[in-house]
């Protein structure tokens, strides 16, 4: 996803409501501020087009925001083309006013679909409070835009879009640009949302929104962290990183985390392997102890890449959980604390830094929920497994949600579907461990690790290899070169 900002806030719709509420009455009114961004944006996609904009306008105030945009780009010189999704009488006020203005100029709107071509399609049928399904004839407009042989601006949010969510509720608008107001939402960063909103941009209207919610992630929340090394560094300098797991038949995923952990730049790298090995033929800077050994070697610990849910591997997360070392755990790791719950409460009581990197499935077992309710929500859900762990959650998938028990959420905007391979989800422990290794606090070696890892799989897309066919390995030299370059331009 493509993105141009001026906030990197996020913002739930009782959020933005409130928000609303404050500037009420504020001049000029939201609706003429967000239906001239809306004409400003949709003015630029119409550069070098012969043939008129489209709006399609529905009942609610996102209509409103549709009228003042077609008002606007009129006065420019367009000739839009207005259709209204319902009864004219039954608008909200502001929106009536907005449609009073656009015919007061001579304006008409139609409900019959027209015949194209159009140079621009600007969906504003329905805005942020959406939240019923999409049936019958709006169902067959939403189907008629998406096949327009023209771009699609969505105004604040694709129709059918649950703006909370990132659930499609029946049916969405598939928009080449979406503008939003005031700030994001996570509908338009996780979930179905990223397939359906296109490049984003975000206007504040010039308006204060206050404390925020959630934040998208950039590098700008661990840029104090992007620190050139010293030249009297030596490998102590940078700490070791221990990897557990490995059992037979799953040695990759321990050897992938561990090669991560090196080449992210962890002075020293131990990978304790349940079903042993002599060396790692592909990076033999790994040192390859017996899992006993290995996190009285590790100044961070990460287990789960491979472990399995042996009794031998339930007793080694445990003796984790009761260590002081800080801890990155994933895969079978999560899978043997959803069936040993007293573990999960030992979690909550420590002190030292525990990050736990669930997928949406691993999630809901620790949950006790199903993977479609940890999906129907996924900030809920990351907020709900964080409190109860009183530790760091990465909930993996389409925007990553990132959250902390006290702190604010977050929402990771790279990657791509070259990530969905397997051996990823080892990849990245290894990188988080090696970024708190090397002395990043634990929420910003979160963070950094999630979009660091997205961003290496954007590279690689960018240079032709992928996303089909990409491999978790590829991952880990990409990373290596984008954070030396992020190092080198902070």
């Amino acid at each position: 996803m493509n993105s141009a900002r001026t906030s990197s806030a996020i913002f739930r719709t009782a959020g933005i409501r409130a928000v609303e509420q404050r500037f009420a009455s504020t001049e000029p009114p939201l609706m003429e501020r967000a239906g001239a961004a809306v004409a400003e944006l949709a003015a630029k996609m119409l550069t070098g087009s012969r043939h008129p904009p489209l709006v399609v306008a529905g009942p609610g105030n996102n209509g409103g925001d549709g009228f003042v945009a077609a008002r606007l780009l009129r006065e420019q010189g367009h000739a839009p083309l207005v259709v209204l999704a319902g009864d004219a009488k039954r608008l909200p006020p502001d929106a009536r006013a907005a449609l009073e203005k656009w015919q007061a100029i001579g304006g008409k709107v139609q409900q019959a679909l027209p015949a194209g071509p159009f140079g621009l399609a600007i969906d504003a049928l329905f805005g942020i409070g959406l939240t019923r399904p999409i049936e019958g004839q709006t169902a067959e407009l939403i189907d008629w835009i998406n096949g327009l042989a023209c771009p699609v601006l969505a105004v604040d949010i694709p129709s059918g879009l649950d703006a909370d969510t990132g659930r499609v509720l029946g049916r969405a608008v598939c928009a080449e640009r979406t503008i939003t107001f005031i700030a994001l939402k996570p509908g338009l960063l996780t979930g179905e949302g990223p397939d359906h909103c296109g490049d984003i941009t975000v206007r504040d209207l010039s308006l204060d929104a206050g404390a925020v919610e959630g934040k998208a992630v950039g590098t700008g929340l661990f840029r104090d962290c992007l620190r050139a090394r010293p030249r009297a560094s030596h490998k102590g300098s940078f700490g070791s990183v221990g990897i557990v797991g490995g059992d037979r038949g799953m040695a990759g995923a321990a050897l992938l985390a561990g090669r991560a952990a090196l080449k992210l730049g962890a002075g020293r790298v131990y990978v304790g392997m349940l079903d042993p090995l002599p060396v790692d033929p592909v990076q033999p800077e790994l040192m390859l102890r017996p899992v006993a050994g290995v996190p009285g070697l590790a100044t961070v610990l990460a287990i789960g890449p491979g472990l399995g849910q042996s009794s031998q591997a339930v007793d080694i997360l445990r003796r984790a959980i009761d260590s002081q070392l800080p801890l990155v755990l994933d895969a079978d790791a999560l899978n043997i604390l959803a069936a040993h719950p007293l573990l999960t409460k030992h979690i909550a009581r420590r002190e030292s830094p525990t990050i736990l990197t669930p997928h949406p499935a691993e999630a809901a077992r620790l949950l006790g929920i199903t993977t479609d309710a940890v999906q129907a929500d996924r900030v809920d859900a990351a907020l709900a497994l964080a409190r109860r762990c009183r530790a760091l959650i990465v909930l993996k998938g389409c925007g990553s949600i990132i959250a902390a028990p006290e702190d604010p959420w977050f929402i990771n905007t790279s990657g791509n579907p070259g990530l969905a391979t397997a051996g990823s989800g080892d990849v990245l422990t290894g990188m988080i461990a090696a970024l708190l290794a090397q002395g990043w606090p634990a929420l910003a070696a979160t963070l950094g690790g999630v979009h660091l890892h997205g961003a290496a799989a954007d590279a690689l897309v960018a240079a032709g290899d992928g996303p089909v066919g990409l491999t978790a390995g590829e991952l880990i030299v990409s990373a290596r070169t984008l954070l030396n370059r992020w190092i080198a331009n902070a």
